[in-house]
């Protein structure tokens, strides 16, 4: 399929925009997808069965593993067996300013946007950003935070590998209907200013 032919003309495949990476995600591990989506249907299916919130169910496996931790050293200490096998957990000072720059960078674009948009210096900002919130405040109200988390995962796994797989059909049909929908935005224009001077060689 020729760039002319693509979707927007671009020059690259789906795979190739995506940096030759995310093998998982355009199923070219398809035991690691696959593994990935069953997880996260279990996850899912627990939360919504047993009644557990995230919040809930991370406090319960943190009790347990803690707590597993605490009587495998007690017992390897009083048997003379070793210790539980635990990797060095301690954040270097590297690492936290690191976090702390990019979170600062990013506070500031948002404050910044924010700021912009309270002053009024940006409407078509104001509206893409009302709409975005508006977006996720129907979303938000229509699911719940892990039936949307799970929903957010399998089209995430799901749309780009079955785009990269019917391209060519799926591009065709996009830009049909895009042409369609120019003619029609086109037509509904030429109708709309024909009235509108009809009306206005009446009031004349």
């Amino acid at each position: 399929m020729g760039s002319s032919d693509r979707l927007f003309n671009r020059q690259r495949t789906v795979h190739e925009i995506f940096g030759g990476g995310f093998d998982v995600i355009l199923w070219r591990q398809k035991n690691v997808t696959v593994g990935i989506l069953l997880v996260a249907l279990a996850s899912w299916v627990v939360f919504e069965r047993s009644g557990y919130t995230l919040l809930s169910l991370v406090s319960s496996v943190l009790l347990l593993l803690l707590t597993t931790l605490f009587f495998w050293a007690k017992s390897a200490a009083i048997l003379n067996r070793p210790a539980p096998p635990l990797p060095e957990l301690h954040l270097s000072e590297e690492m936290v300013n690191e976090f702390a720059a990019f979170i600062r960078t990013r506070l500031n674009a948002i404050l910044l946007v924010s700021q912009d948009i309270a002053l009024g210096k940006d409407t078509n900002l104001f509206f893409e950003v009302a709409g975005y919130l508006l977006l996720i405040s129907i979303v938000g109200g229509l699911a719940d935070f892990i039936t949307l988390g799970y929903t957010s995962l399998v089209i995430i796994l799901t749309i780009p590998a079955l785009y990269e797989r019917y391209e060519d059909i799926i591009d065709k049909y996009v830009k049909m209907v895009c042409k369609k929908s120019q003619q029609l935005y086109v037509k509904f224009n030429v109708e709309c200013i024909r009235k509108w001077i009809l009306e206005k060689q009446k009031l004349g």
